[in-house]
C-alpha cells in the first residue's frame, strides 16, 4: 500500500529524514512515534507529497508520488495537525467541494456526508460557515472530507487532538472499518495509549532516523508502549 525507501530529506545542512524504510500493508493500522523535531511531520508531509525529498522513493499502491503525483492523490487522503480549510464556506460547501474534486457521485456523496456527519453530531452544524467552527468542529470536518471518496489509503498527522473522547472513539472505529475493507492507516500521535491499543505496527523515529519498528508486539515486547519510547529517548545516539 505504501512503501518509503531510503527517505532522505535536508533542510540546509539539516537532516530531518535520514534514509528512512517503512513498509505499510493493506488492513494495518500503523503508528508512527516520536519526539517534537523527530521528522515526523516532515515524513508525511513528503508522502502526501506536499514535501519534495532528496533522495529515495515513495511508492503508494506502486505509484511514485514524485512521478504521478494525481494519481497518488486519487489514492489517500491527508489530514494535516492544523486543517487549514476555507474559512468562508459552509461545512456542507466544503465536503461538495472535496467530493467535486474526487470525482464522488451525487448519491454516493449525499449517504457519506450523512453517514460521518452524525456519527460526529455535526449535521446541525453543516449550515453554518468554517469560521464560526470550534478547532474539534474543523477537525471533525477535516476528517469527513478525508473519508469521503473513500481513499485507499488514509495520512494523518496528530488526529486525536482537539477531540472530545466520543469523536476520538468514532475516528478509532473509522480507522478499523477502513483497514476491514483493506485500506491503511499511517498516522503520528504523542498518545502512546491509544496507539498501543489501536495500532497493527508501529515505528518510532528519533533525529530524523528509524530506531525501531515492528508488530506492536515485537517493538514493546512485555513492557508498555510509553516505556520502551522513554527508554529510547534516553538512549545515547
Amino acid at each position: 500500500m505504501l512503501v518509503i525507501e531510503n527517505l532522505t530529506k535536508r533542510y540546509g545542512d539539516t537532516v530531518a529524514v535520514d534514509s528512512l524504510n517503512l513498509h505499510i500493508q493493506p488492513g494495518e493500522i500503523y503508528g508512527f512515534i516520536g519526539h517534537n523535531g523527530a521528522g515526523k511531520t516532515t515524513t508525511i508531509k513528503c508522502v502526501a507529497g506536499i514535501l519534495n525529498f532528496d533522495s529515495g522513493k515513495i511508492l503508494i499502491r506502486g505509484k511514485s508520488i514524485s512521478e504521478d503525483h494525481i494519481g497518488c492523490k486519487s489514492e489517500m487522503a491527508y489530514i494535516p495537525d492544523n486543517p487549514d480549510m476555507y474559512d468562508f464556506m459552509t461545512g456542507i460547501k466544503y465536503l461538495n467541494f472535496i467530493a467535486d474534486i474526487f470525482k464522488v457521485g451525487a448519491e454516493e456523496r449525499k449517504r457519506r456526508i450523512e453517514d460521518y456527519a452524525d456519527r460526529f453530531a455535526l449535521t446541525e452544524n453543516l449550515g453554518q460557515t468554517i469560521s464560526s467552527y470550534s478547532h474539534g468542529m474543523k477537525q471533525k470536518l477535516a476528517i469527513i472530507s478525508a473519508w469521503i471518496h473513500s481513499p485507499s489509503l488514509i495520512i494523518m498527522d496528530e488526529p486525536f487532538v482537539g477531540l472530545d473522547p466520543k469523536a476520538s472513539h468514532i475516528l478509532k472505529e473509522m480507522m478499523r472499518e477502513v483497514c476491514d475493507g483493506g485500506g491503511a492507516i499511517f498516522f503520528s500521535t504523542h498518545v502512546l495509549e491509544v496507539a498501543e491499543k489501536l495500532c497493527s505496527k508501529v515505528a518510532i523515529i528519533k533525529n530524523g532516523r528509524l530506531v525501531r519498528s515492528g508488530t506492536m508486539e515485537e517493538v514493546k515486547g512485555d513492557d508498555s508502549l510509553e516505556e520502551v519510547f522513554l527508554e529510547l529517548e534516553g538512549d545515547e545516539d
